[in-house]
């Protein structure tokens, strides 16, 4: 005797994540999907074919019908939200040139080529972002360990940094997918480990936001502009993290729709787990300031001016901090535009256009690389199955 389907709930979680256009509710949807139809198939493979046949899809009418005027409404706010950012990146985009405009005469009289840049440095710069990665990553392995799973070490690492790479499509909605799918398996599951990807990366951006705008409130009061920005940055990547909250959200979004679990898993997020991810993620922001220093000590129109380390490297980790916050908050791909523009208009008045344009440049370059290097060593050479298997929790 055939069992009674179970109703499914996805089209109201699936159409909220679409209409809102929110990436948490939509990849955490995917990904949670996707371990559900793995493990149906799996229950049901000694089954018979009436019982092994897959769920029903959501009716025809549910999807086609008329959009509610609440419906309408989302669409028109997602609608805003693009209008919002191409002005700003028009605007980024406008700040940026005209800087560059202005400094081509300087570029000329320094007789800049990128034949004089020093590729020691710059090499230095790639493995201080990846050293600067790392406590990140320990992070990211604290929360899933907290939240009931068993990840192991070189499994996490490799989803960590090749996830990396889903930054550079629209959205980062593919920085979720890639880590969850990198680190699914017997050790940890799906939806779990879509949720930690958020607690790690919003409490990142926090303490990156955090650490510049301490950095300019107490040596850089003049730069008003960014010092608020950073703060109303902070401020908007971190209160989500918040246990409490992040939790309420997370009930808010219904996932438990999508795996009844996950209210269990989110309950071993803690203040305890946050400090510690706070402490380890401000070393990691440090090595990334060291990496934009190196960058500039690779241009040879900086080196001259870089003799105060202790006022240099504050401002620069500070400028790396934002920059890289900026970018992300803005969801451009990779940040193009906003992390440049804060690099721009933090080093510019204190080393130079030349220094300040190339650094900006540079520095994306040499990060982008260090990624596929390294991403590409890790999926070639480490394995995607732990060494042995582990009893999940959850």
């Amino acid at each position: 005797m055939s069992r009674p389907a179970k109703e499914s709930t996805a089209p109201s979680f699936l159409s909220v994540a679409w209409s809102t256009g929110d990436s948490y509710c939509f990849t955490t949807y995917l990904v949670s999907q996707y371990a559900s139809d793995r493990r149906t198939h799996h229950i049901g493979s000694n089954m018979d074919s009436a019982e092994t046949s897959p769920p029903p899809l959501p009716d025809a009418p549910m999807l086609n019908s008329p959009p509610s005027q609440k419906s309408r409404k989302r669409g028109r706010g997602y609608w805003v939200k693009v209008a919002v950012r191409v002005v700003v990146l028009s605007l980024v985009v406008g700040g940026i040139w005209n800087t560059v405009s202005g400094a081509r005469e300087e570029f000329a009289a320094q007789g800049f080529s990128p034949r004089n840049l020093n590729y020691r440095w710059l090499a230095a710069a790639g493995v201080l972002y990846l050293l600067g990665s790392f406590p990140a990553c320990c992070f990211w392995r604290s929360t899933l360990v907290a939240m009931g799973q068993r990840p192991a070490w070189l499994q996490t690492i490799r989803a960590y940094y090749i996830g990396h790479l889903g930054k550079y499509v629209p959205g980062k909605a593919l920085v979720v997918v890639l880590r969850t799918g990198l680190i699914k398996g017997n050790r940890v599951d799906a939806t779990v480990a879509a949720t930690s990807v958020f607690v790690e990366t919003l409490t990142m951006m926090a303490v990156g936001a955090v650490v510049a705008a301490t950095i300019l409130a107490i040596g850089f009061r003049h730069q008003v502009l960014l010092l608020l920005l950073a703060i109303g940055l902070a401020a908007a990547a971190g209160i989500p993290t918040l246990p409490p909250i992040f939790r309420r959200v997370v009930r808010l979004l219904q996932v438990r729709r999508a795996n009844p679990a996950i209210d269990a898993a989110i309950e071993g997020l803690d203040f305890r787990l946050m400090f510690t991810g706070w402490l380890m993620m401000s070393v990691g922001w440090l090595l990334m300031g060291l990496s934009l220093w190196a960058t500039l000590k690779a241009t040879p129109a900086a080196v001259d001016q870089l003799t105060n380390p202790g006022v240099d490297i504050p401002l620069i980790t500070a400028c790396a901090g934002l920059a890289m916050v900026a970018g992300f908050l803005s969801l451009i791909p990779a940040g193009l535009g906003p992390r440049e523009w804060v690099i721009i208009t933090l080093l510019v008045p204190v080393y130079g256009p030349v220094a300040g344009i190339v650094s900006a440049v540079l520095l994306r370059l040499v990060w982008m690389t260090a990624e596929v290097i390294f991403a590409g060593v890790l999926y070639f050479g480490v394995s995607g199955e732990p060494a042995g298997p582990a009893k999940m929790t959850v």
